[in-house]
């Protein structure tokens, strides 16, 4: 099976790093749980939604750039899944050095073929194109995100799709990766 993930909230638990640096841009004002809640739609839409002024969007950026990859670490059972599966592909929207420094520090660099980040100019998700040219070029069989953003791309290419700790319409639903074997079953 070869897979095309996700970062975020998908391999690695970075998202109470990211709401902790958001609630501190707006002078905990705002709960980590409510810019928890808006970061997982999308970083664009929880910016729109609290009005981040450009000050407050660079030094979130900043902020998001210094996190260290211990407080970024990758969900239970995520790597016996890497391990297993033909072929390991990522698509996101951090940046290179981002990626790699928390890949490299965990030893996942080894399990991808590929990894497409926000430097390789592809238009964001849910446009599918960093997804099609994935998908050409690595045969892709299921696509796993956490955010329904994450699979629109693979339903359009008519790839099987896999929602992590999201019950948005998917073929597969998994709350732990543990599951991953039982629960993703191709008919």
């Amino acid at each position: 099976m070869n897979i095309l993930w996700d970062y975020d909230g998908t391999l690695f638990n970075t998202y109470p790093a990211y709401a902790k640096r958001m609630s501190q841009v707006l002078g905990g004002k705002v709960s980590e749980a409510d810019c928890y809640k808006e970061l997982k739609i999308s970083a664009t839409h929880a910016i729109s939604f609290f009005r981040l002024s450009e000050s407050q969007i660079e030094e979130y950026n900043h902020l998001i750039s210094s996190i260290s990859p211990e407080e970024m670490p990758p969900f239970d059972h995520v790597e016996d899944i890497l391990k297993k599966a033909g072929r390991n592909v990522i698509m996101t929207h951090k940046d290179r050095t981002g990626a790699y420094k928390v890949l490299d520090f965990y030893g996942f660099t080894k399990y991808f073929s590929e990894i497409v980040t926000a430097d390789d100019g592809f238009p964001r998700k849910p446009d599918p194109a960093s997804y099609k040219y994935l998908h050409d070029k690595h045969r892709i069989d299921l696509a796993v995100g956490d955010r329904e953003l994450d699979i629109i791309p693979a339903r359009q290419l008519g790839l099987y799709t896999c929602l992590f700790q999201n019950n948005k319409p998917a073929d597969f639903h998994l709350e732990d990766y543990k599951d991953f074997f039982k629960v993703v079953v191709f008919k």
